[in-house]
């Protein structure tokens, strides 16, 4: 099934989520101590830190390739529209993805093994990723702004034959990132 948006208040909308988990990350997590944020919650659960890596790996494939479908809007001159129309897979995507209102998920996923972090990391050195990732990724809500959100396309992890469109990727990215940073703060009884 497909969603209707006002294509502003969409990306209105998406910029305030991703205000909140950067908010909530650095008040929540940003001050603990390395050992508290590299404790896993139990055997073969992530730490906080983990679930901030894996939200860093899809930044690190996700931003370019945003940064690249928006630039191509703009040299193509693909205008912002007044309304964005969800596909439904991307709809799909973004609801298995988001953690309902009470905090519970919709369905619970196995990581991609290229996906799962390792449990070895550098916590300040993810925390700075990941906060500077959202700054990143405000910065491309914003520039999303003049361009078509339903026509320009995004290849997805799952590989180059996969596309969805840039406003479907923003949605389901955020609802990803929504999802493990709660797993952040319930590994740390946040």
């Amino acid at each position: 099934m497909s969603v209707t948006f006002d294509s502003t208040t969409l990306l209105d909308q998406l910029q305030q989520k991703v205000k909140e988990l950067a908010s909530t990350v650095e008040e929540q997590l940003h001050h603990l101590p390395a050992p508290v944020l590299l404790l896993p919650p139990a055997q073969d659960k992530w730490s906080a830190i983990q679930c901030l890596e894996h939200l860093n790996t899809y930044s690190r494939f996700y931003l370019p390739q945003i940064a690249s479908a928006i630039e191509r809007g703009y040299a193509k001159q693909l205008p912002a529209t007044t309304s964005f129309k969800s596909g439904w897979l991307g709809n799909w995507f973004t609801n298995t993805m988001q953690p309902k209102p009470d905090g519970t998920l919709p369905m619970k996923m196995q990581s991609p093994k290229n996906a799962r972090p390792v449990t070895d990391l550098d916590a300040a050195k993810v925390m700075a990723e990941f906060l500077d990732g959202q700054q990143q990724l405000l910065t491309l809500l914003q520039r999303a702004e003049g361009v078509n959100l339903q026509r320009l396309k995004v290849p997805t992890s799952l590989g180059k034959w996969l596309r969805l469109s840039l406003g479907d990727t923003f949605r389901f990215f955020i609802a990803h990132e929504e999802r493990h940073v709660l797993q952040a703060l319930h590994a740390v009884g946040a």
